[in-house]
């Protein structure tokens, strides 16, 4: 932003104010000459047709407080999309942003009268509802040392809670991308040097962290679009494999709807039930999601995730054998 637009929105917010105010006092809050204050005065007037005038009781005031300086050429219809943007962000990203995003929507807010920002407000926050589920506690700190790093290609050392093994450890990361999975799970994706391969890490799950000095080489061939693609959920080990389900009538409307993976094709049965293909890397995200549907989906292919499937129901069955544990 240049000094002679800033010095302007300066004007414009002191003008703003109520107070009274003249060459003098503005002259003083924007640390220039009276005389620069006048040609500024008179630029508003005569290139942006500012209705300033002047009096002695009231010094330099807007005879039309609707007026706004259009510096910032943002409709209503845009500004209403980064509103309902920033609080699908704070509600499904955590908090890493909200802050930020709130003020600098609030600034470019000054441009518009102030009744129609309150409308824009009144309709964001009451008419339209974002909910994520399960909330998340993300330490922005964290997200924004690992933004620093990915962008920086420095190793970060931390501590890391793993909630399968309910226990933490230490370990280096070289730190590629960050991830947001389905809104809620936040994820940095990177070289481990404890397993020597690409992992996955919760970022809400780093305990500590420290950004080294340590600098790293990027490998050349990984391509994060192609990587991502290849998974199921978050679930990235393994060989890609061939998986086969099928759905039946009740359930493959539900199927339907959504396209689960990229490399996904349906094929419908004329009962209404249909098998849905896939290749992809990982079986325990998988699993989890068959599991969801219930009887309403049964595995056909890979055996090792059949086996998965089977052995989970047992134990399940299990369980619930001989009333309460």
């Amino acid at each position: 932003m240049s000094r002679h637009l800033e010095r302007l929105l300066e004007i414009d917010g002191l003008l703003r104010q109520g107070r009274r105010q003249t060459s003098t006092s503005l002259a003083e809050a924007v640390e220039v000459s009276e005389r620069t204050i006048r040609n500024d005065l008179t630029f508003l007037r005569d290139r942006y047709q500012a209705p300033i005038e002047w009096s002695k009781a009231r010094g330099y005031y807007y005879t039309d407080p609707d007026w706004r300086l259009p510096t910032i050429p943002l409709t209503r219809g845009e500004l209403f999309a980064l509103t309902l943007g920033a609080r699908m962000l704070e509600a499904y990203a955590g908090s890493a942003y909200s802050l930020e995003l709130r003020s600098a929507i609030a600034r470019l807010a000054e441009r518009l009268p102030e009744q129609t920002w309150v409308d824009l407000q009144q309709v964001a926050e009451e008419r339209i509802l974002f909910r994520s589920g399960a909330e998340i506690n993300l330490d922005p700190e964290v997200w924004h040392q690992l933004e620093d790093a990915c962008r920086n290609h420095k190793t970060v050392h931390m501590t890391y809670y793993t909630a399968g093994r309910n226990a933490t450890s230490d370990r280096n990361l070289d730190p590629y991308v960050l991830h947001i999975y389905r809104g809620t799970n936040p994820y940095v994706i990177g070289y481990c040097h404890n397993r020597q391969e690409m992992r996955w890490f919760r970022v809400d799950r780093i305990k500590r962290l420290q950004v080294l000095a340590e600098t790293f080489v990027p490998d050349p061939t990984f391509d994060a679009r192609d990587h991502l693609e290849m998974i199921f959920q978050h679930e990235a080990g393994g060989v890609p494999l061939p998986v086969v389900i099928w759905f039946d009538a009740p359930t493959a409307p539900y199927i339907r709807e959504r396209r689960w993976h990229p490399t996904q094709e349906i094929h419908e049965h004329p009962d209404g039930s249909l098998t849905l293909h896939l290749m992809v890397r990982g079986m325990n995200d998988l699993k989890r999601w068959v599991l969801g549907y219930g009887q309403g989906a049964i595995v056909r292919e890979p055996p090792e995730l059949v086996q998965l499937v089977k052995t989970e129901v047992s134990q399940m069955q299990n369980s619930y054998k001989g009333g309460q544990p």
